[in-house]
């Protein structure tokens, strides 16, 4: 029987997930569990979203694409513990406005994090411990106040929490920009630290915002056999692809040409087909998003821009690249 899902394609190979809303899975859910096997929360996990406020958790909606993800027979990614977005300003500052101290500081990230991995024990595989720590320029560590306040043994600190009050989990660094060189070396130096260290770290997860016509399929494969040969398992965790190079700030097109189209076929056709080829560490490839009806990209470079990533067009039905991809032997 010809397989007619996407997850299926893959089933020997790696687990197939989407980024979803609450809304999306209200309005859309019967497509999304039949297309992929793997669910992550766009923003409902992110620390915010939990806990607002100093003590006061907010567990209702992701208990919810919990238990969606539960009655679907779908595994559940764990997004995101530790980052420098999203994160509200009580976390880092005392009641008189002064900054906390690293001990109070390290109290606040232990105690988030024993309760929302303690809550999703057994029912989320993995988490994205900690995300986009890395610098895009010159610099090692990005500037955040997790780690002006703490020092550099932040990021090893919220692995070993992470890994203290769920010991079966499976438990990820997460970035942009993965698999441009420069970036890449500044990773993989922070992952080799890691895993010197001891630090209980499986997984590098490559945010994978790209473009139809960018990064090289050599650079693709270079970050994945850097992250591998590290010992680690590798995730692609936030796919999308853009119709328009980065740079390019055309805001007017109201739907997509038939060239970039063609252009985006191809090139999920050629990702996928690396993606396939490094099975044996590649463990779940995630789309940020499941139809082109919503995309994050729509305000992201460029605001009020319409975008048109993914393999499902804005009425849910296969584009080529869908197709391309699910030819794929």
């Amino acid at each position: 029987m010809e397989n007619k899902y996407l997850h299926q394609v893959f089933e020997e190979d790696f687990l197939i997930g989407a980024a979803v809303t609450p809304w999306l899975l209200k309005q859309r859910g019967e497509f999304i569990a039949t297309q992929f096997n793997s669910l992550t929360a766009e923003n409902e996990m992110k620390f915010e979203s939990l806990q607002p406020q100093r003590g006061v958790y907010q567990f209702e909606v992701a208990d919810k694409m919990v238990e969606f993800a539960q009655n679907n027979h779908m595994k559940m990614r764990g997004h995101t513990l530790v980052w420098h977005n999203q994160t509200p300003g009580w976390v880092f500052s005392n009641a008189n406005g002064s900054s906390v101290s690293r001990d109070e500081l390290l109290a606040t990230m232990k105690e988030h994090i024993q309760n929302v991995v303690t809550r999703y024990k057994g029912k989320i595989y993995c988490w994205d411990v900690a995300n986009e720590v890395i610098d895009d320029r010159e610099g090692f560590f990005r500037e955040s106040k997790w780690h002006t306040i703490i020092g550099d043994d932040f990021v090893q600190k919220a692995f070993e929490f992470a890994h203290e009050y769920d010991p079966e989990a499976q438990l990820f660094y997460n970035d942009y920009n993965a698999v441009i060189p420069e970036k890449r070396e500044r990773i993989c130096r922070l992952l080799k630290q890691l895993i010197a260290s001891g630090t209980p770290i499986h997984g590098m997860g490559i945010q994978g915002h790209w473009n139809i016509y960018g990064p090289s399929e050599d650079d693709i494969k270079r970050a994945i056999e850097c992250y591998a040969d590290l010992g680690l398992k590798v995730q692609m965790t936030e796919l999308d692809l853009s119709v328009y190079a980065f740079e390019n700030k055309e805001s007017k097109l109201l739907a997509p040409t038939k060239e970039m189209l063609t252009l985006q076929a191809e090139r999920y056709e050629s990702i996928f087909k690396i993606f396939k080829s490094y099975k044996d560490v590649i463990t779940g490839i995630t789309f940020w998003g499941v139809a082109d009806d919503y995309t994050w990209l729509d305000n992201f470079p460029v605001r009020k821009r319409k975008n048109w990533p993914f393999l499902f067009d804005e009425n849910y039905k296969p584009k080529e690249s869908f197709q391309r991809v699910m030819a794929i032997k």
